[in-house]
């Protein structure tokens, strides 16, 4: 079992377990002692210090002065070395230089710039060759179905027919598993992976998690067993892509 899925007392991390499951499958094999890694918007060192703890050498560029407060006290009470630099992907080739890293987490970040093109062109400046780039995003089908559940359908009808590149209002850039490949092949990237990440966690009430004895494993495992059926990926909430 993953340090993802492990059973834990507390609810929040009973649901993390499911919804992070899946993704660190797929970095952990790429991970090894002594790499370089840099996990741009990082934050507080969900991924990070799971990583150091494997023995690469990790650096997190975010621009929260707090968050890397607290990855800060977090690698302290883990024993483990993360570097830190306050800094976002206008200005990560100041702080981390080219082909600095073999490993790179852009997780959630994607979303959030205004050219997701040019941040994809960054990244493969700082990669190695050889090296691998971890991408989380956001997925349009599901935020979709989600508006309409909550009873949002204009809003849901606007987000049916945005196009590549569109922003959902605030929530930022969504995408297609079409449309993040495209991306990322352009900017030099060959995409070997596409999971799907949150088919059902977001789905399953907290309360079950909490109360029914195994939910959180039998949730993980599930989770496992559908992130890389092609026919489950349009439910997904996020799309996870492994590329070199």
């Amino acid at each position: 079992m993953t340090d993802s899925a492990r059973p834990t007392d507390r609810p929040s991390e009973r649901r993390a377990a499911a919804r992070t499951s899946v993704v660190w499958d797929a970095v952990h094999p790429h991970v090894a002692p002594g790499a370089d890694v840099l996990d741009i918007g990082g934050g507080t060192g969900g991924f990070a210090v799971r990583v150091a703890r494997l023995g690469a050498r990790v650096t997190v560029v975010d621009p929260s002065p707090d968050a890397l407060a607290a990855l800060a006290r977090r690698a302290r009470e883990l024993a483990v070395d993360v570097s830190a630099q306050q800094g976002d992907l206008s200005t990560l080739l100041e702080v981390t230089g080219p082909d600095s890293a073999d490993l790179v987490l852009c997780h959630g970040v994607l979303e959030v710039v205004d050219d997701p093109a040019a941040a994809l062109a960054t990244l493969r400046r700082v990669l190695r060759p050889g090296g691998v780039l971890s991408l989380l995003v956001a997925q349009r089908h599901a935020a979709v179905v989600a508006r309409a559940m909550a009873g949002h359908f204009a809003q849901a009808l606007t987000l049916l027919d945005a196009g590549p590149g569109e922003r959902d209002g605030r929530a930022g850039h969504r995408f297609t598993a079409d449309e993040v490949t495209a991306l990322a092949q352009a900017a030099g990237f060959s995409v070997e992976t596409v999971h799907g990440v949150r088919v059902f966690a977001d789905l399953v009430p907290g309360s079950l998690l909490d109360l029914e004895p195994g939910a959180t494993s039998a949730l993980v495992d599930l989770e496992r067993a559908v992130s890389s059926r092609p026919e489950y990926l349009p439910l997904a909430a996020q799309l996870h892509l492994l590329a070199r």
